[in-house]
């Protein structure tokens, strides 16, 4: 909880690695009653080995209550805790384990983590400065609710970015080069086959970056991932992406890549507005 004694009640939070966080001396907690918990860390509260895995995560306290149940796995792969943290709670945001409208308390993620709180509030503030959440006073960060209107205004923006330079691009690079960047839309594939959406978000902005590098500018490279990453959240209410969705919208990607190395214009103008089109129901 925050400071100011707000009252906290069962909300789910993004649940941590299944690792320990590098770099610190706690690993989170397990609890072995949760449905679908595997082995916890022992009794007494011994510590996991680095390597160590855990699946089940006791439900965290939030500011309003909801059905209890295990979260999902985030990997963790950033060099610094700030960083692993950040990275963990967009994959939240994504995924929706981070709702709209509800207020998380960063000493509570914190422990889930098995780091201090300063980590967390850090991570929250850039995605308050991102627009993905607003500072409480004395009770924690609330998930922005968006509006459909606003992630379609995004990815209207993500387009006007990426498609002038890719059609350009299509001019201009040889086949070898659009070659090395399949195995990033086969990536993409795989998860969607998963449908694994946080998983997918990741892989589709890979992607994208892959592609928009060949311009050779790297300003442009960094905005539009950046307005990318946030038309990713779901607005409030949005219905969970289907499987089937993700795996067509992964496809395209592979169909892109053929008509570029093709050199073939009109057809790589073509699924470009399908496969952009297609973003507003993806994100």
């Amino acid at each position: 909880m925050e400071q100011g004694g707000a009252r906290e009640s069962t909300a789910p939070v993004p649940y941590p690695s299944r690792a320990a966080v590098p770099g610190t001396s706690e690993v989170p907690r397990t609890s072995g009653g949760a449905p679908g918990a595997g082995p916890g860390p022992g009794a007494g509260g011994a510590r996991l080995p680095e390597q160590a895995r855990t699946d089940a995560r006791e439900p965290a306290r939030g500011e309003h209550t909801h059905s209890e149940r295990p979260g999902p796995r985030h990997s963790v792969r950033r060099h610094s805790v700030r960083g692993q943290i950040l990275a963990a709670l967009r994959e939240a945001l994504v995924g929706g384990e981070l709702v709209p409208g509800e207020v998380y308390s960063a000493p509570v993620l914190a422990e889930r983590f098995g780091v201090s709180a300063t980590p967390v509030r850090e991570a929250m503030q850039q995605l308050a400065l991102e627009g993905a959440v607003e500072t409480v006073p004395n009770r924690g960060f609330r998930v922005v609710r968006r509006t459909s209107r606003e992630t379609a205004e995004l990815a209207e923006v993500v387009a006007l970015l990426e498609v002038p330079v890719m059609l350009r691009l299509v001019r201009t690079v040889p086949a070898e080069r659009w070659a090395e960047i399949r195995p990033l839309a086969d990536a993409a594939s795989a998860s969607a086959a998963l449908g694994d959406r946080a998983g997918y978000a990741e892989c589709d902005r890979a992607f994208h970056r892959a592609v928009l590098s060949l311009s050779g500018n790297q300003q442009l490279v960094a905005i539009a991932d950046d307005v990318h990453r946030r038309a990713q959240w779901p607005p409030a209410g949005a219905p969970a992406v289907r499987r089937a969705d993700l795996i067509a919208h992964a496809a395209e990607h592979l169909a892109l890549l053929d008509a570029l190395a093709a050199g073939d214009l009109p057809l790589a103008q073509s699924l470009l507005r399908a496969h952009f089109a297609g973003d507003r129901n993806i994100t």
